[in-house]
C-alpha cells in the first residue's frame, strides 16, 4: 500500500500533503491534550508496531504482497490521534531511511494509512463497543471482535483510497497522445486490484495482528489502554489519575523484541505490491493478459531519492542480518522521537507552572 516515488502526479501530491497538515495539526493538539507524557513516550512502542507490522510481508491475490498497517491496534492502545501521528513518522522513516513509499508521495501514504486506519478502525470500533453499553461496560469478546471489525474495515477503506489515487492519474497527467505519465492504470484496474486482494487476504493480517497484540498488551499493561473522557474516568487505564499504579513495561518491550526477531519471515514472500513496481519493470506487468509495453514519462524520468538503506538492505550485508538491524533501527528511533516529544512536554509543562 504504500506508494513509491513518482507513481502520483505532482498536483495530486501537492493536493494530499495539504489535506495532511490539518489532520497533523489537530492530531497534535488532541494528543497533549489526552494523554500524560509517559504515555506520549510509549507511543512509540505503538509506532514500533507498526513499522514492524509492515515489515512481515504475506503473499496475496494475484501474486502480489501485503502487509499489516497497525493503525487502529495503536487507536486502541493510545487513541485515534496519536496512532495519526505514530504512523506518520514510521512511513516518514520508511521513505526516508528505507525508500519504502515515497517522500512526494509521503502525504498519499499518511492519508491512506495514518488517517484512513486509524480513525476509519476505531469509529468501527466504537460503533461495536456502544452495542455492548460501551467502553465502561463492554467484556473482553466485544473488544476482540470490535477489533478485529475495526482493523479490517480501515484497512480496506485505506486500500480504496490508495487505488483511486493510483486510478484517477490516467486522467489528470497524461500526454498529447494520451498515454499516461505516471501510474498507467485506471479506475477499472487499480480498484480491483487492489480491493480483491486486501479484502480476501490482507484484511484479515490486519485483523489478526491487531487482535493479538491488542489482547497480549490489554492483559499484561492494561494501563495502556485508551479510553476517551468519561470511561476513563471510570476504569481509571489512561493514567491520567496520580493514584494509578504503574504496570510493567517489561513484557510489551519483551513483544517488540519477538517481533523484531522475527521479521525475516517476511522476506518469504515474493513478488512486488501492487502499484509498487519499479521503472525497470512496470513496461513487463501482464494486465488482462497484455503487457503493459511502455514505461510512463513521468515514472521513468522522475525524481527518487537515494535511501541509505533501500528495500531494508545493505550492501555487503546478507538480507537477513540487514533486514533485522533496520527492523531494530527503525523501532530505536522511533522510540526516541517520542521519548524526546514526551521530555519536551514534560518541560513545557513545568514552565508554565
Amino acid at each position: 500500500m504504500h506508494i513509491p516515488e513518482n507513481y502520483l502526479s505532482p498536483a495530486t501530491c501537492a493536493v494530499m500533503g495539504a489535506a495532511m497538515i490539518p489532520v497533523w495539526v489537530h492530531a497534535v493538539k488532541k494528543v497533549k491534550e489526552e494523554l500524560p507524557s509517559e504515555k506520549i513516550a510509549m507511543v512509540g512502542v505503538g509506532a514500533a508496531f507498526s513499522f514492524l507490522g509492515m515489515m512481515f510481508n504475506v503473499p496475496l491475490v494475484g501474486g502480489t504482497t501485503g502487509h499489516a498497517v497497525g493503525g487502529t491496534l495503536i487507536a486502541l492502545l493510545f487513541g485515534p490521534n496519536a496512532a495519526c501521528i505514530a504512523v506518520s513518522i514510521a512511513l516518514l522513516l520508511q521513505a526516508v531511511l528505507f525508500g519504502d513509499g515515497g517522500v512526494l508521495a509521503f502525504g498519499a501514504n499518511c492519508f491512506n494509512m495514518a488517517f484512513v486506519i486509524p480513525y476509519v478502525g476505531y469509529a468501527v470500533y466504537k460503533l461495536v463497543i456502544r452495542a455492548s453499553g460501551g467502553e465502561a461496560k463492554a467484556k473482553m469478546g466485544r473488544r476482540i471482535l470490535g477489533a478485529a471489525v475495526g482493523s479490517y474495515i480501515g484497512l480496506n477503506a485505506a486500500a480504496l483510497c490508495a487505488a483511486i489515487e493510483f486510478g484517477i492519474q490516467p486522467l489528470v497527467a497524461h500526454d498529447a497522445s494520451g498515454a499516461a505519465l505516471y501510474c498507467p492504470y485506471g479506475l477499472e484496474v487499480a480498484i480491483p486490484a487492489m480491493m480483491i486482494p486486501h479484502l480476501a487476504v490482507a484484511g484479515i493480517v490486519e485483523a489478526v495482528f491487531t487482535v493479538a497484540i491488542y489482547t497480549f498488551v490489554r492483559r499484561t499493561s492494561p494501563d495502556l489502554t485508551y479510553l476517551p473522557g468519561a470511561a476513563a474516568d471510570a476504569n481509571d487505564l489512561t493514567g491520567k489519575a496520580d493514584d494509578v499504579p504503574k504496570k510493567s513495561r517489561i513484557p510489551v518491550f519483551a513483544l517488540v523484541a519477538v517481533l523484531i526477531a522475527a521479521t525475516p519471515l517476511g522476506l518469504l514472500a515474493t513478488g512486488t505490491a501492487w502499484g509498487e513496481w519499479g521503472a525497470d519493470e512496470i513496461a513487463e506487468v501482464v494486465t488482462d493478459g497484455s503487457a503493459l509495453g511502455y514505461t510512463p514519462a513521468g515514472l521513468e524520468n522522475g525524481w527518487e531519492l537515494n535511501a541509505p538503506m533501500p528495500d531494508y538492505s545493505l550492501e555487503g550485508m546478507g538480507e537477513v542480518t540487514a533486514y533485522i538491524l533496520s527492523a531494530v533501527i527503525g523501532t530505536a528511533l522511533l522510540v526516541i522521537i517520542f521519548k524526546l516529544f514526551s521530555l519536551a512536554l514534560t518541560g513545557k509543562k513545568r514552565r508554565a507552572i
